[in-house]
């Protein structure tokens, strides 16, 4: 087992591994914490440290740069992240107090900096503390984008594209729950326990569960160590889940028996699920492009007892001859920018330039128009993403169905929950957002293949 260092210290060297190695912030996190002994309090520290820093980088550069005496392109980039850590818990954790804060950070720069490293982060953290309330920032009503870029830490392209297709109001309010600590979702499986149960299990492992907000299988997990370490999730009672994904396979309503093809079946959650509403009866076919990503999709299945996915790497936009008109469903999950699910993945809003949405949109066309040669006559297709840009979502469908008339949208109202009835799902699809719906931001569309003689 790795030595345990201080939780500062552990995520003083993640941030440096993710900056410096362009680690992706969730796979760096399971590193380190893999094989540690942290209690649960110590690991959530470490996690909101990463995350929030990740998340307010933008904001608490915009700080140091009022403060330090030292321009931030010269500063090394341990004592940056030191001073990232210091000042993320001045301004953003009320309950640990600034002198520990300042306290702590110092300790490192002795060990990852040199003397005059100490004396520099002490000054910089103690005036950030004792002027924080004096922080300035651009004028809300002068320079809108600027304000929200800064306030909320947001590049400014996307900033002013928000503003433009939602207006000021809409766009903080979406930053805000953005920048929220999402809760730990989980479905419950159904296929081996139930809602009830799974409630008593977890409570006899220290974890606090309460239903979710919309989805008979939805739970919120709270006091939660190490989860995959769980004996619950070892015997396959859960999958992680957002409410939002759940609600993908529910408007797919796919039934026993079927033939069902999910195109891009990774990380596996729609996969499962749509295993669990079969009741494991039928046949999935679960296709991705990434062989690692088939592993993970697989060691899901079999911990949660799924005996009717064949998961195999395929590349969704290339057709397969023998499978067209054979699917009863097919669902789409396709590529997305992920600007959705930002309050989950907040190094999104950093990797993503207005450029990428082109070349995604070009690929969600091209595995949305293959796989719709794949549903039989009276069939359904289900498109579905992750991110709340209309480019991605309701016009990749227009353009669909451009070309595409023996498709209809339908009618999803009698899918949704209670408090998610939107306008929209009279016409076949709904559009969810963090700041509106309190789930990740997700696209959700379902259209019917209409019954055509055979030639």
């Amino acid at each position: 087992m790795d030595k345990i260092i201080s939780p500062r210290e552990t995520a003083l060297k993640i941030l440096y591994d993710i900056e410096q190695n362009d680690a992706y912030a969730n796979i760096a996190l399971k590193k380190y914490l893999k094989n540690t002994d942290y209690k649960v309090v110590d690991r959530g520290l470490i996690t909101e440290l990463v995350y929030g820093i990740i998340k307010y980088k933008l904001t608490i550069d915009y700080i140091v740069k009022q403060f330090s005496s030292v321009k931030i392109n010269k500063i090394s980039p341990w004592i940056l992240n030191v001073l990232r850590i210091g000042i993320y818990q001045i301004i953003y954790l009320d309950k640990i107090p600034d002198a520990a804060a300042c306290n702590e950070s110092v300790k490192m720069a002795k060990r990852y900096g040199h003397y005059a490293s100490v004396k520099y982060v002490n000054a910089v953290l103690r005036s950030v503390s004792k002027n924080k309330e004096t922080i300035k920032y651009p004028d809300k009503k002068k320079q809108p984008a600027d304000y929200l870029e800064v306030a909320y830490s947001y590049p400014k392209w996307l900033i002013q594209d928000w503003i433009k297709r939602f207006g000021f109001e809409f766009t903080e309010s979406l930053c805000k729950a953005n920048n929220q600590i999402p809760e730990l979702c989980v479905r419950v499986n159904t296929l081996k326990t139930t809602r009830g149960a799974l409630i008593e299990i977890l409570g006899q492992e220290g974890v606090v569960a309460k239903t979710g907000k919309y989805c008979d299988e939805a739970l919120i997990l709270e006091q939660v160590g190490k989860i995959d370490a769980l004996k619950a999730f070892k015997n396959g009672l859960f999958q992680v889940q957002d409410e939002s994904s759940m609600m993908v396979s529910k408007i797919l309503d796919p039934q026993p028996q079927e033939l069902v093809i999910d195109v891009c079946c990774a990380p596996g959650g729609k996969t499962t699920h749509i295993a669990q509403l079969m009741e494991n009866e039928g046949k999935i076919l679960g296709w991705d492009i990434h062989d690692h990503k088939i592993q993970l999709v697989e060691a899901a299945c079999e911990r949660l007892s799924i005996t009717i996915a064949d998961i195999q790497s395929r590349d969704a936009a290339v057709e397969i001859e023998e499978l067209k008109n054979k699917a009863d469903r097919v669902l789409v999950d396709a590529p997305c920018s992920g600007l959705g699910i930002i309050r989950r993945k907040p190094d999104i809003k950093w990797n993503k330039a207005d450029s990428d949405l082109k070349e995604i949109t070009s690929l969600q066309k091209r595995i949305l128009n293959t796989s719709a040669k794949y549903v039989n006559n009276g069939g359904f297709l289900v498109y579905s993403t992750c991110t709340i840009q209309d480019e991605e979502n309701i016009e990749i469908v227009k353009d669909f169905l451009e070309s595409h008339p023996d498709f209809q949208l339908q009618d999803i109202k009698g899918h949704l929950p209670a408090g998610l009835e939107k306008e929209t799902a009279s016409k076949g699809y709904i559009q969810l957002y963090p700041n509106i719906d309190g789930t990740d931001g997700f696209f959700i569309c379902k259209l019917k293949r209409q019954v055509t003689a055979q030639p």
